[in-house]
This record gives structure tokens, C-alpha cells and sequence, in this order.
């Protein structure tokens, strides 16, 4: 997707923005990243915020009420929410350690009570299961799906939409891919650059053909925002995404255009990585963090004509990102030894 598919604020007169009536929000984890940015859109518009997290204190500042509790109890969240009416629940949040099962998103979502505007809930593209273009009308991963990740967010969609169709409850649900933006705290974006920025080689699995899919992290707080007033999201999945998957080997050169640096890069065949110790999901990584995986895409037209949202160009959100990173991010140990190894399985480095 190139630029052109957003307008540019100096060719156009901006209308002012329609009055906002505030709303009482609950943010379930709203102190990482999704969860940060959302946090402060909403507090520029006006609403009243409460976060629900594990730990006794937050750094959203003092406007935003901190509720402690395990989202994977729904009698701590009864519990924590006693008394308090809320408007709106951005639930976003999926233990990893433990997973986040259907039972328990649901638990959540009756302990919010039947007075609801909004339950927004983060699922993941990961709920097809795989394949490629898939529209929200498609059918999701079965409840019997060997990994715990997609199984769980398939069937916790199925459970709100199933209480979406009993008793009108206004769920909405999200299926982003991989996301990126500033403060993004998985190892991804600043992997590369930590490497580019020394003139390491960056080893690509295989012919870097894998597709991947990303969106930029302000898009997808906007489509949030947006499901939070509009009445036509009620009920309603979305894909959110560029619209153009890339291979890896385009994302590495996007990252490296991002940077102004050469992107060097060394071929490993995917099965000599894995034989040498590489894993996709943690460390010792070799192409960032849980960014080696089987290809899932999906199409997002929908979230376009529905909600309204213009979905920022690769590029441009890469080059803002990078402006980030050059500000604020830290040090990273590159594990050089294991790289090197892997390097030198490689049949040549090029440029």
C-alpha cells in the first residue's frame, strides 16, 4: 500500500470534530502497549478511565483509576469492579504463560455486567489458523486447534458472539496480525535496527519469501476508538491490517529504508536455524521474536467502509517508529556467537 491511501491534512479543510459525550471506560490491561496508547486517546477525549492489571500501580498518571486483579478469575474482576458501573470494556489482554481460555474471557465479560455499551475484545489473525485473505465471514480455527493461542482466541470470539446473538450483549472483536509502532515491548523492530545500526548481517530464513502481515499500532487504537461510538460495530469482527502482506525479505529492506542503512543479508535454510538452536518464539532468536511463522493474511476492506479508519503505509509507520527508536529505545545484548554460527551456514551475505 503506498501513502496515497491516506489524505494528507494540507489538501483538505478539517471539519471540527463532532462533541464527544464521556463515557466510563475499563481498560483490561491498560498498561503495556496497546493498552497505553488506548489509554491516552482516551483521556484526550474526555472519558473516564479505570484500568484492571495485576499489579497494585500503573504510570498512566493520576487521572487514571487502578483496579488490581487476575483476568483469568472472574470473581477477582466481580471483586475489583464492585460497585463501579462502566460504559465501555477494552478487554485486551492474554496470559501467556497460562493462556486465556474462552470460559474465562466470558467470565470477565458477565462480571461487566448488562448495562454495557461496548465490550471491544482483542483476538488476533491468529484465529483463523492459517491460510491466506481471509474476511471475517470466515470460519474460524476449531475449538479442537493444536495450539492453545489460536484455539483460545477462536472459541473466546465464538462466546461473546454467542452472547451477542442470546441477549443483544455488545461485543466487538479485533484480528490484527503482527503489531508494531512505538514502545512496542516484543523484540522486533529494534532487532533488526540494533544490527543494521553495527552492519551485522541479518539472517533470513530460507528465500525470505514467508508473507507476513503487520499494522501499525496507532491504526489499530483507532479502529478501537472508533468501535467504541459507532453503533454498526456491534456484533461485528474486524480485520485490521496493511493491506499489502509483505515477504520477510521486503519487510527487512522496509526496515533497513526506515533506518537510511544497507540491509546485509544472510539466507539460512529454516531447518539448519532450527537445528542449531534458533527458536521463533524466544531467545535465542534469529529473526526477531515470534515473527517466523506460518503464514496467516487477511483482507481489510471491512474496517475501512465500516469504521472509517485510513490505515498508514508500511513505510511511513517504520520511518515515524525508527524516529522512536533512535529516542528512546535500550541496549540489547546480540548474541553474536550463535549468530555467527548461523552466519556462516549461509551461502553468501549480500546486500
Amino acid at each position: 500500500m503506498n501513502n496515497s491511501s491516506r489524505t494528507s491534512a494540507s489538501n483538505t479543510t478539517t471539519k471540527p470534530s463532532p462533541a464527544v459525550t464521556p463515557l466510563r471506560v475499563l481498560v483490561i490491561g491498560g498498561t503495556l502497549f496497546i493498552g497505553k496508547r488506548l489509554v491516552a486517546e482516551l483521556l484526550k477525549e474526555g472519558h473516564a478511565v479505570t484500568v484492571l492489571h495485576r499489579t497494585p500501580k500503573h504510570d498512566l498518571g493520576k487521572r487514571v483509576e487502578s483496579l488490581m486483579g487476575d483476568r483469568n478469575d472472574a470473581e477477582q474482576v466481580r471483586k475489583a469492579i464492585d460497585g463501579r458501573r462502566f460504559d465501555v470494556v477494552f478487554d485486551n489482554v492474554y496470559d501467556w504463560e497460562r493462556g486465556t481460555t474462552a470460559a474465562q474471557v466470558e467470565g470477565t465479560a458477565r462480571a461487566c455486567g448488562d448495562r454495557l455499551v461496548r465490550y471491544i475484545f482483542m483476538s488476533s489473525v491468529a484465529a483463523y489458523g492459517d491460510g491466506l485473505n481471509h474476511y471475517e465471514d470466515d470460519a474460524l480455527a476449531p475449538d479442537d486447534h493444536a495450539n492453545p493461542y489460536t484455539r483460545n482466541k477462536a472459541m473466546s470470539e465464538r462466546a461473546l458472539f454467542r452472547m451477542h446473538q442470546r441477549t443483544g450483549f455488545p461485543a466487538v472483536t479485533f484480528r490484527p496480525p503482527f503489531i508494531y509502532g512505538p514502545e512496542n515491548p516484543f523484540y522486533r523492530e529494534q532487532f533488526f535496527w540494533d544490527r543494521m545500526r553495527v552492519n551485522r548481517p541479518i539472517i533470513v530464513p530460507g528465500d525470505g519469501g514467508r508473507l507476513m502481515q503487520f499494522v501499525y499500532v496507532k491504526d489499530l487504537v483507532a479502529a478501537m476508538m472508533r468501535a467504541m461510538s459507532d453503533s454498526a460495530a456491534v456484533g461485528q469482527s474486524f480485520n485490521v491490517a496493511n493491506e499489502r502482506p509483505v515477504t520477510q525479505l521486503e519487510f527487512v529492506h522496509a526496515l533497513a529504508k526506515a533506518a537510511n542503512k544497507n540491509a546485509r543479508i544472510a539466507r539460512v535454510m529454516r531447518e539448519r536455524i532450527i537445528e542449531s538452536g534458533g527458536n521463533a518464539m524466544r531467545e535465542p532468536a534469529y529473526f526477531g521474536i515470534y515473527l517466523d511463522l506460518p503464514p496467516i493474511t487477511e483482507a481489510v476492506g471491512k474496517v475501512k467502509r465500516v469504521l472509517k479508519v485510513p490505515l498508514t503505509a508500511l513505510d511511513e509507520g517504520l520511518a515515524e517508529t525508527y524516529r522512536w527508536y533512535l529516542k528512546n529505545h535500550k541496549p540489547q545484548t546480540i548474541k553474536e556467537d550463535f549468530e555467527d554460527r548461523l552466519i556462516a551456514l549461509a551461502n553468501s551475505v549480500s546486500d
